[in-house]
């Protein structure tokens, strides 16, 4: 039976799922491939600690160049994460002409453009299906299943660790700090959370996902990010209250002149399909414009779900080695070379309905200020709630609105937050329903 050398570069957590399911499903994998995948050599700055997985100590190195030196491995899967030196690894690797796994999507998402292209030159394959989603095959859907049709919208939740959060924020009726601690306690969170909670980690996924929606080279940078730290027990009882949930949305929209990219707490209506997305799952809903409506969902994040992506782009290599073929299906859907830049529309420009909660005074002629000034820049209201009413102090005051330009939105914000009836800044939330 032909042999197929792997060289596996970080021996972390993700690292070690895949060792384990290489060695857990052999029998599986050879009689699928007709072949054997063979792990050649581990790389990782720590050889010492020891990892709930049996392997015999000479496979194990502290210099990743070992790998990309070795004439046995074929592909290389790198786990190590971050931008350097994952980054010139990689590409020494594909120079080298080896192939390349990868879950880095920080990486893919800011210097994406050279590594793609440096694949396509060598004519290597690299595979990437771990980066975005975990063990939900977005990428191939995108790549492959979908790409007959023209992608009109993806609404994604992208992030587990925030939608933990949402979720128990939610259900429990806790305050964000309070369920950061017991996300970080259950391991759902990192020591420092930012990356998730503020949508990081969002925006590195969609831009991939927008290069293989639409064919095109995105620059991380355009894409508006607004993370969920902000958001408090009482909007979302509101939200309720209006028939809504709060999630943290990657939103992609296909519009005349451009795409709409942007990552924001959303309220989607309770029958949305991503509205019964909980715990720290992952979500896509993909509307093509033959397919219609697809939904994928699944575990996007961990190490047995992210290692059984890993594997999955393993396979699919390893076949175009048995069969001497390479880069069968271009990285991202489409040749390098011929990929142009995207067009991310502004998000001034954005319209849509929002949510609006107001500190104000309770007093006669407060709604009318407030309500004169929407209206001076084309804002209408859907919709009033007014909460409890105190002599003194101020009251929450809700309103949705039908469609508004963001812009408008922010100017009209701007003046009202300036009212001496208005204490504080006015809390916004975007909504997503097509029934306003």
């Amino acid at each position: 039976m032909r042999t197929i050398g792997l060289g596996l570069m970080g021996f972390g957590t993700v690292g070690t799922g895949v060792v384990k399911l290489l060695q857990e499903n052999r029998d599986v994998l050879e009689a699928r491939l007709g072949a054997r995948l063979t792990l050649k050599k581990i790389a990782d700055l720590d050889i010492v600690t020891p990892r709930p997985v049996a392997i015999e100590p000479g496979l194990l190195t502290r210099r990743a160049e070992d790998l990309i030196a070795d004439p046995d491995i074929d592909i290389v899967i790198e786990l190590m994460g971050g931008f350097e030196p994952a980054r010139t690894l990689i590409l020494s690797a594909l120079s080298s002409g080896k192939h390349v796994v990868t879950a880095n999507k920080a990486l893919l998402a800011t210097h994406g453009n050279d590594i793609f292209r440096e694949a396509e030159a060598r004519g290597v394959n690299i595979g990437f299906e771990a980066s975005v989603g975990g063990t939900i095959p977005v990428v191939k859907t995108l790549r492959e299943a979908l790409g007959g049709n023209h992608i009109r919208s993806i609404f994604a939740i992208m992030n587990g660790t925030s939608n933990f959060i949402l979720s128990k924020m939610t259900d429990e009726g806790e305050p964000f700090a309070t369920v950061l601690k017991q996300a970080q306690a259950l391991g759902h969170a990192e020591a420092d959370p930012t990356y998730d909670v503020e949508g990081i980690d969002t925006a590195h996924k969609l831009a991939i996902v927008l290069s293989l929606a639409y064919g095109r080279r995105v620059r991380l940078e355009d894409i508006y990010r607004e993370g969920i730290s902000h958001l408090t027990p009482q909007d979302i009882d509101l939200a309720r209250e209006l028939g809504y949930r709060i999630k943290l949305l990657a939103i992609a929209v296909e519009r005349e002149g451009g795409i709409e990219a942007r990552i924001h707490p959303t309220m989607i209506p309770f029958n949305h399909l991503l509205a019964s997305v909980n715990s720290n799952f992952n979500a896509f809903h993909i509307i093509g414009d033959a397919a219609d409506s697809v939904f994928l969902y699944g575990q996007g994040s961990g190490m047995m779900p992210t290692a059984s992506a890993v594997v999955s782009d393993l396979m699919d290599i390893a076949r175009d080695i048995l069969k001497g073929i390479s880069c069968r299906v271009p990285s991202r859907a489409l040749h390098e070379a011929s990929m142009p830049d995207i067009v991310i529309l502004p998000m001034a420009e954005l319209k849509t309905n929002y949510y609006f909660r107001f500190s104000a005074v309770d007093r006669p002629g407060v709604l009318s200020k407030i309500s004169g000034i929407l209206g001076q820049k084309d804002i209408s209201i859907a919709a009033v709630i007014q909460k409890g009413r105190k002599r003194d102090g101020a009251v929450p005051v809700v309103m949705t609105t039908y469609k508004a330009r963001e812009a408008d939105v922010q100017a009209a914000l701007r003046e009202i937050d300036r009212l001496d009836v208005v204490m504080g800044k006015t809390q916004l939330c975007r909504i997503e329903d097509e029934s306003l």
